[in-house]
C-alpha cells in the first residue's frame, strides 16, 4: 500500500492534478452519455446543452477576469437556439440558426454603449462559435438512427487522445511539445495518443460502425490533432486570462471547459469524416 501511494503521489506531482478522481469523474460522464444514448438520444442533445451552458459561465467568468464583458445569459439562450434548430433540422439549422443569434448577440450588447464594444463584441463572437456552435456538430453525430455507436466511437477516439496522452506523458514524458503554452505536455505524451488512438479508432469503427479498420485508423490521426490543437488552444486561453483551470466543477478535471476543449474541436472533424464515408464508401 505505501508504493501504490508513493506511486500515486508521483504521478499527481507530475500531472499537476489528482489522478484517481480524474478516472472516476471521467468514467461516470462516459456512464453518462452512454446511458443518454441509450435511453433516448434527444436526453444526450439536453446534456450537451447543459455542458455547453456550463462552458458560458465559466469563459464569461475568465473574460470578465480581464475585465471583458459578455453577456452568459444571452449566450445561453443562444446554445438552447441552437441546440433545439440542430436537432430538428440538422447542419443547414446549425448554420441558419448561428447567423441568426449572431447578430441578436451584438444588439444586444448595444445597451451597455460604445464603451469596449468592440472587446465584448469580439469575445461574444469567439464564445458563440467556440461553444454552441462547435457543440452543434456532437449533436449532429447523435441524430442518425446510429447515433449511439456514433457518439461512443467519437468517445473513445477522444478518450484515447487524452487519457493515453496524459498517462505516458506522466510517465516517461521528457521532451516538452510546446512548453510556453502547456509545460506538462510532451511529445512522449503525444506519441502515447498516436498510438492508442490509431488502436481505438481501428477497432471501434470495425466493431461498431461495422466500417473498414483502416479508415479508423486514419480517423484516429485526425482526432489526435484536432483534440490536441483544443487542448492547446483552451490552454493558451488560460494563460492568456493566467488561470490554472476555467472551473473547479469536475474534481481532477477543472471546469466543464477543460473537458469540452478537446470535443469542440473534434467533433466537427469527425462529423465531416463520417459523411464522406457515407457519401462515397
Amino acid at each position: 500500500m505505501d508504493d501504490f501511494h508513493t506511486i500515486n503521489e508521483e504521478i499527481n506531482r507530475r500531472a499537476g492534478r489528482k489522478f484517481f478522481p480524474s478516472v472516476v469523474v471521467g468514467l461516470s460522464l462516459v456512464a453518462l452519455v452512454w446511458f443518454a444514448l441509450a435511453f433516448r438520444r434527444e436526453v444526450f442533445a439536453v446534456l450537451v446543452a447543459i455542458a455547453v451552458c456550463l462552458g458560458v459561465r465559466e469563459i464569461a467568468r475568465a473574460f470578465g477576469t480581464v475585465g471583458i464583458f459578455i453577456s452568459s445569459r444571452a449566450l445561453m439562450l443562444a446554445t438552447c437556439g441552437l441546440t433545439i434548430a440542430t436537432w430538428r433540422g440538422g447542419v443547414a439549422a446549425l448554420a441558419v440558426a448561428s447567423a441568426i443569434f449572431f447578430p441578436m448577440l451584438l444588439v444586444d450588447l448595444l445597451r451597455r454603449g460604445p464603451e469596449g464594444f468592440v472587446k465584448s463584441a469580439t469575445a461574444t463572437t469567439l464564445s458563440l462559435i467556440y461553444l454552441p456552435f462547435l457543440a452543434g456538430f456532437v449533436i449532429l453525430l447523435a441524430r442518425p438512427h446510429d447515433g449511439l455507436h456514433r457518439v461512443m466511437t467519437f468517445v473513445i477516439l477522444v478518450g484515447c487522445n487524452d487519457t493515453f496522452g496524459y498517462l505516458v506523458g506522466v510517465l516517461i514524458g521528457r521532451h516538452p511539445l510546446v512548453p510556453k503554452i502547456s509545460p506538462k505536455k510532451t511529445w512522449e505524451g503525444l506519441a502515447g495518443s498516436l498510438v492508442f488512438t490509431i488502436a481505438g479508432g481501428a477497432l471501434s469503427f470495425h466493431y461498431l460502425l461495422h466500417i473498414h479498420w483502416w479508415l479508423g485508423a486514419l480517423a484516429g490521426i485526425m482526432i489526435v490533432f484536432t483534440a490536441t490543437s483544443g487542448d492547446l488552444i483552451e490552454s493558451a486561453m488560460k494563460r492568456d486570462f493566467s488561470l490554472k483551470d476555467m472551473g473547479t466543477l469536475l474534481p481532477g478535471h477543472g471546469g466543464a471547459l477543460d473537458r469540452l476543449d478537446s470535443v469542440l474541436l473534434s467533433a466537427p472533424a469527425m462529423w465531416l469524416a463520417l459523411e464522406l464515408v457515407k457519401r462515397y464508401l
